[in-house]
Order: C-alpha cells, then structure tokens, then sequence
C-alpha cells in the first residue's frame, strides 16, 4: 500500500511552505507544486490557499489532510497485524559507516535464534542516500554516523554514542617520533604535514564536513587530493604511506602500519540509529531495535 503521496500532503499542511516541504521530504520543489497542482485540478477545488509564500489549509484541504492521517493509519495497523500473526517480518536496516556493519554482525546471531522466521536486509549507502531512503519511508532503520541529528524528528533518532574523529598518518612518517602520544593542535597542521597528501570522504559524509572545517581553521591547503567512498581503501593507502586522512574511532585498525592521534580541539561525530515515521513494530522489530540501542551498552 503506497502512501508515499498522501504524506507529501501532510508535509505542505505541516510546513506551511513549499519549499520547507521539498527540503523535508528530499524531492525538488517543482516536483511538489506539480504533484499538488494535479491533485487540486483532479479534486476540482485547491486544498491550500496560498499567500505571501505561506500556505494553509482550505476547508477541503482539511477533510483531505484528515482522511490522508485515517488512511495511514489503518494502513499502519494492517501491517503490524500481519507481521504479529507469528512473528514474521522482514525488517530493512541501512548503514553508512563501518561500526554499523560489526554491530549488526554481533546482533544478528542472537537475533535469529529468537525470532529465524524474521528476514533482515543489508544495504550500504552514503549519508545523502540513506537519509532520503528514511524521509521516503523506503526502508525501515538505519544505523548511521551524523554531524547533526536533522532532518530527522527527536521520536525517530536515537544517540548510540559520541565517537571521536582521529588523524590518521601512516606510522613510519617522523611525526611519530616527533610526537609518539599527545593530541595533535590544528594549527599544527600546516606545519607537519603540509606536504602530505589529504585522503578525503565523498562530499556530504560526516568525515568530509569534519575534514572541510579542520583544513579551514587550519588554513591548510593539500599539495594534492585523493578522494574515496571506502574506508578500508582509505586506511590501506595511509599505511602505504600515500597520505593521511581523518577517520572515526570505530575504523582505527591496522595500528602497526597507521598511527592515530586525537584532535585539539577534540572532533566527534555521531552514531546514532534511525528508524522511519509510522514503523509500527512487531514483538520481532522491537527486541531487534533494542539490541541496536543497547549495543554500546
């Protein structure tokens, strides 16, 4: 049951505003104002009166938004009744950093011996991509690495932990000598590795956004940029000496061959798990999304 366009109507009703409605629900904005125009001419009466960029309801506009929140509902229920009859299910979980794949690698055994009938489906994807999959309702949950906890609402996020955000430099580069243990200051940067190439995430991940603003404040600006979307590939380069790049706790591997030193100012980012609007949770579902947010615990 496909209510994808009913929740484009409650976004505009929610947001009052277009253009706010686009960005929430990851769609252009002509995409929207096309959708709503059709609708309106298929009614045969507007749903919104428009003035000075506000938009709020008509009295039509709110039988719509009324039937629209009846109809999710009773869709809601019917799925959580169906997934309850035994416990069967098929969640689907995105993840867009490492530690969200060695969580799910723990939880999943122990998980299938309570409930072997419920099927969990992977998908590894960037931040950008994972985010929309969630604002769409086209997947259920995802464990993800954030800068900031928007767009997503305070009932849909949960705070796994604050991981720390480190230097990575491959460990026979004489910075180690120079400095074996303490946190390296930013504005040291420039200075000790100025010459070294950056290894850098694809735009829009939470290492690139670190990244931009550490070589801002730093006034460091590469000889040359490498830029890749795995972090393995990554780590693997630093160890052969071919840059250095910033990497998350959680990925800190391979010490002998890669040395990692903590930031001045300290740098984090956020692990966090997501789950979509309106996922109504079986007994299944619910102990699944709790190992989640007990893990680090």
């Amino acid at each position: 049951m496909d209510t994808r366009y009913l929740s484009y109507i409650l976004t505009i009703a929610q947001k009052g505003n277009m253009t706010k409605a686009a960005e929430e629900l990851f769609v252009s904005q002509s995409t929207l104002s096309q959708y709503l125009s059709k609708l309106e001419s298929e009614l045969g009466t507007p749903l919104f009166y428009r003035s000075k960029g506000r938009l709020s309801l008509t009295p039509a506009g709110q039988l719509y938004i009324q039937a629209a929140e009846k109809t999710i509902s009773i869709r809601n229920t019917l799925y959580q009744n169906i997934q309850n009859l035994d416990n069967r299910g098929h969640i689907t979980i995105g993840v867009t950093s490492q530690f969200g794949l060695e969580m799910l690698i723990e939880i999943i055994p122990a998980f299938k011996a309570r409930y072997p009938e419920v099927t969990i489906e992977i998908s590894e994807s960037g931040l950008p991509a994972l985010t929309k999959l969630l604002l769409e309702e086209s997947i259920d949950c995802g464990i993800m690495s954030l800068n900031v906890t928007e767009p997503f609402s305070p009932d849909q996020i949960t705070i796994l932990r604050e991981e720390e955000v480190l230097l990575a430099i491959p460990a026979s580069h004489p910075y180690c000598k120079k400095n074996p243990d303490k946190p390296i200051k930013i504005e040291e940067f420039e200075e000790n590795f100025g010459d070294e190439n950056i290894l850098l995430s694809k735009k829009g991940s939470t290492l690139r956004c670190i990244t931009d603003e550490v070589l801002e404040q730093a006034g460091w600006i590469p000889r040359t940029v490498c830029e890749t979307n795995s972090i393995s590939a990554t780590r693997s380069m630093v160890a052969m000496g071919i840059g250095v790049t910033f990497i998350g706790e959680s990925c800190a591997s391979d010490r002998e061959r890669v040395a990692y030193y903590s930031v001045s100012p300290r740098q984090t980012r956020l692990n966090a798990f997501v789950t979509r609007k309106n996922w109504i949770l079986n007994q299944a579902a619910a102990s699944f999304c709790e190992d989640i947010k007990n893990y680090f615990h």
